[in-house]
């Protein structure tokens, strides 16, 4: 082997060699910039994962920040449902996610009419999904949402059990556990607009107020 090839040789071993060195260092500083980011939990129904409202969450928060989406379509609180949040894999997959915030934005499928006659269980269902994050090593702030107010009945969820039952339920457990309250309910009260699909799920305009909303309360609790 000439002493120019030789050369050429070494040349590309050194290349290959930094770019390799390179490529490891920008995966540990990504690495570590997700290690230290706060990591905020979504959880919540169809009104969070059929929304864009984590992401404009996300979008609000910076990159300081990750905001997980574990909504579950139709997902309630109570356990006796057909389809209670802690038994769907999502519910499994946001403890996993580790944590630090946890916003909790479920109870209106609690107020569906097929639903309505487990409501004896609701606080207590609430109760255990609170200890169920709050045993986690992260030991996350967990926040309640007074979800957005129902607009229109045609869905088969009641606005008026909505409202008298569901939400004063949510203020007790707020209460009792002393947890911060996102109160989505009472500001959009006046903006049936923001929910014009069928007067239950945010439109996109909705989905930046949540956002705004619950960004405005995590800023506070930061």
């Amino acid at each position: 082997m000439s002493a120019k090839i030789k050369l050429i040789v070494a040349i590309s071993v050194v290349i290959v060699i930094a770019l390799s060195g390179f490529a490891f260092l920008l995966q540990s500083n990504a690495h570590e910039k997700a290690s230290l980011s706060i990591r905020v939990a979504c959880v919540g129904d169809s009104i969070t994962v059929g929304s864009n409202y984590p992401n404009d969450l996300w979008m609000l928060l910076g990159s300081d920040y990750i905001v997980g989406n574990f909504g579950v379509s139709s997902a309630t609180v109570s356990l006796h449902t057909n389809k209670p949040y802690m038994k769907n894999d999502m519910f499994q997959k946001a403890l996993d996610f580790g944590p630090d915030v946890v916003i909790l934005m479920l109870g209106t499928n609690d107020a569906n009419y097929e639903n309505q006659k487990y409501n004896a269980s609701f606080v207590e269902d609430y109760i255990t999904l609170i200890d169920e994050f709050g045993a986690l090593s992260s030991k996350p702030s967990i926040m309640i949402v007074k979800p957005p107010p129902v607009f229109n009945n045609g869905t088969g969820i009641s606005t008026d059990f909505f409202a008298t039952i569901v939400i004063p339920n949510l203020e007790e457990i707020a209460s009792k556990f002393n947890l911060p309250v996102i109160d989505v309910y009472t500001f959009l009260l006046d903006h049936p607009e923001y929910f014009s699909y069928d007067g239950v799920h945010p439109n996109d305009q909705g989905a930046q107020a949540i956002a705004k909303i619950v960004y405005n309360a995590l800023i506070v609790l930061k």
